[in-house]
């Protein structure tokens, strides 16, 4: 090879890198562009699904805080009105019995009859109270006379003893004598007085003014006044100008319940009417058993409209202490910790008070402790609720005493 071939050769040799460079650049292109492509197309994918994920995270988030709502107490009337069952009793009930043995001869009143105290109500037949009384006043006299004759005897032997015409020993007895005749004179004045109230209880009077709620005898009945076997009641007499009422107050009103408090009874036989009653006295202790005061409501019957025995609810109206409130019951939360309520502080968090109920009212609940008027009580809390939990208040419930949140 000629020196010239050579270097042509020569420079022809570095001609062929260079017709592969411009190749070389368009793959590293090709590749940046696909890595690019592939880049993008993860990216793509990857933030869509990292987006669902963040909101899906927010979502449960903003699902777990529950959304509740909330009212303000609204404060109880300043009289609470409870109501108790009572039973009408007649303000004098009696019994009339006998005092003297004999048979019925005659009866003057039937049930029913309005009579008058001192009231002839039926005679009775005595017989051998009478012969007792005939014999008793005979022995009377009987007395009278030996007391007389030795009043005489006693005052002659004390003149005749002034000049010594008889003994000592014989004045001092006829005195002796004239002292004893005293005696049996007074001891069977005594028996004619007894036998003759014996006989004045053949007639039987009214004791007081009332109703014969009872007649129990009859002409020629045969009355035992008890002194031989049990005794019999002829009539049943009731006084029906004033009825009594007892009431059992229960122990948490008992400090409220003092005479003079006004008290409305409402019967199903006068319906839509009250009649007008007083508590007049309580019982000033607590009864162990049903844990209830004992009080007594007097009402007047001048119209006689009431009977003894009826049933009445009796609407008694007891100021109150302490302030009370009204919660619907729904607000309420039971469990082992006592009776609780929710509420809301600080606008988020949810809190749970212990309270103490007073009357029940049906759909709502009187409270007398342990919420204060400006508090945001929970309506229809979730069972789930607990203190320092986080909330979310939802649309005011307007039964309170004004809105106890906006809508969020």
């Amino acid at each position: 090879m000629t020196d010239q071939e050579a270097l042509g050769q020569s420079s022809r040799g570095p001609q062929t890198p260079e017709l592969g460079q411009p190749r070389s650049k368009h793959g590293v292109l090709i590749a940046i562009v696909a890595l690019l492509i592939v880049a993008a197309v993860g990216i793509a994918g990857i933030v869509p699904r990292m987006k669902a994920r963040a909101a899906l995270r927010t979502e449960t988030n903003e699902l777990a805080v529950p959304t509740v709502t909330v009212m303000h107490p609204k404060i109880g009337a300043p009289q609470t009105e409870i109501v108790l069952p009572g039973n009408i009793q007649a303000f004098s009930d009696s019994p009339i019995y006998a005092r003297t043995n004999g048979y019925l001869k005659n009866w003057y009143v039937d049930i029913g009859v309005r009579v008058k105290a001192g009231q002839l109500l039926a005679d009775i037949e005595t017989p051998e109270a009478d012969q007792q009384l005939d014999q008793a006043r005979a022995d009377l006299n009987t007395a009278q006379a030996n007391y007389h004759l030795s009043e005489i005897t006693a005052n002659r032997y004390q003149e005749l003893l002034k000049t010594d015409s008889v003994s000592k020993q014989d004045a001092d007895n006829a005195i002796g004598d004239f002292q004893a005749k005293k005696a049996m004179v007074a001891s069977s004045e005594s028996n004619v007085k007894r036998l003759e109230q014996l006989q004045s209880f053949e007639k039987i009077y009214a004791p007081f003014e009332g109703v014969i709620t009872a007649r129990n005898t009859d002409v020629g009945h045969l009355i035992n006044s008890g002194a031989g076997g049990p005794a019999t009641e002829l009539f049943h007499i009731a006084a029906l100008q004033k009825l009594r009422v007892y009431i059992n107050v229960p122990e948490q009103y008992s400090q409220a319940a003092k005479p003079n408090l006004v008290a409305d009874l409402t019967f199903q036989e006068f319906p839509g009417r009250r009649f007008k009653g007083t508590l007049v006295r309580t019982a000033g202790s607590i009864d162990v058993a049903s844990r209830t005061l004992l009080v007594e409501v007097d009402v007047d019957n001048s119209s006689g409209e009431l009977l003894p025995g009826s049933y009445t609810e009796v609407h008694l109206k007891l100021p109150q202490g302490n302030p009370a409130f009204i919660l619907p019951a729904s607000a309420l939360i039971f469990r082992s910790d006592g009776l609780q309520v929710g509420t809301v502080e600080n606008g988020d968090r949810a809190a749970l008070r212990n309270v103490t109920l007073g009357h029940d009212l049906g759909s709502e609940v009187e409270v007398v402790s342990g919420i204060s008027a400006g508090d945001s009580v929970i309506v229809d809390p979730p069972d789930s609720l607990i203190s320092g939990e986080a909330v979310r208040i939802g649309s005011a419930n307007g039964a309170g005493n004004g809105p106890a949140g906006n809508s969020q």
